[in-house]
């Protein structure tokens, strides 16, 4: 295998309507010393494949030994260098319209190492993808946003966070379902028939595929996107009453919506407005 390779993946109009976009891969036989005073602008995976580092990120310092990962946030502080003469790794950075949701919904931990064991499949990912960029292979729309599903597939069920229980396989189906809700998600009437009609399932089915995939409900989902929707506009739009964004993000009671909002960010639209503002 090459001793480095880097994959950076332009970002088009269409990537960003995507739940999840692969945003770059790498490799790197000797990894040099790096600092990010502001963070990476995406969801950033880093693993070690040989040797060891140390990662310094939210005042705590850890040492990264072979097998073992750590993921971060979006515009995180952070800096890590090699602690032996050689120290190998391999990172994967994403974005996507429901990066958050996603990752918030497999509760994975962030800013922490994690480990898995020697012979898991996430121990051969620089080599697989060493194949996939040594042979072009094609990461553009969807099939970078499946790379990044299938990822995080392995990441769930190969490394033990909080007794959870693992990934469903069946995870990409899923994919007409996030699109429709990214697309659809002002609307009111957007709810389980419709989800599981684009599917061409039941509504039960499709509620025991979602909780086996991530964990929580189609309807929770939805909610979490609405959300995240909402906070951007109101940064975007400081003087729109908050009725009026509730209702531009499909809901039709504001009592609701500030309850709903409260109960997922920890604080009512109005307080996150001001806290937030520029």
């Amino acid at each position: 295998m090459a001793e480095y390779y880097f994959r950076h993946f332009v970002t088009t109009e269409w990537d960003q309507r995507l739940p999840l976009h692969l945003f770059s891969i790498g490799y790197s036989e000797h990894q040099s010393v790096i600092h990010r005073e502001q963070g990476f602008s995406c969801y950033h995976w880093l693993h070690t494949v040989e040797g060891c580092g140390e990662f310094e990120v939210g005042g705590r310092t850890f040492p990264l030994a072979p097998n073992q990962g750590m993921l971060l946030k979006p515009n995180v502080p952070h800096h890590y260098r090699p602690l032996t003469p050689r120290w190998s790794t391999w990172y994967l950075t994403f974005d996507g319209a429901l990066a958050n949701p996603i990752t918030a919904a497999l509760d994975l931990p962030m800013m922490t190492p994690f480990g898995w064991e020697a012979d898991s499949p996430l121990a051969r990912l620089h080599t697989e993808y060493g194949e996939k960029c040594r042979y072009s292979f094609d990461f553009a729309g969807i099939n970078g946003s499946l790379e990044v599903y299938a990822f995080l597939a392995k990441v769930k069920q190969f490394v033990q966070v909080s007794g959870q229980p693992s990934l469903s396989k069946g995870h990409e189906r899923l994919t007409p379902i996030y699109l429709l809700i990214e697309e659809h998600y002002d609307d009111p009437s957007l709810g389980l028939p419709r989800m599981a009609e684009t599917l061409g399932i039941s509504s039960q089915h499709l509620s025991t595929l979602f909780r086996k995939s991530w964990g929580i409900s189609p309807y929770q989902y939805l909610l979490q996107f609405r959300i995240q929707k909402s906070k951007e506009l109101l940064l975007k739009f400081p003087g729109r009453h908050v009725k009026e964004i509730a209702g531009q993000v499909g809901f039709q009671d504001d009592s609701h919506f500030v309850s709903t909002f409260h109960k997922l960010a920890g604080m009512t639209p109005a307080s996150f407005r001001q806290q937030f503002s520029e």
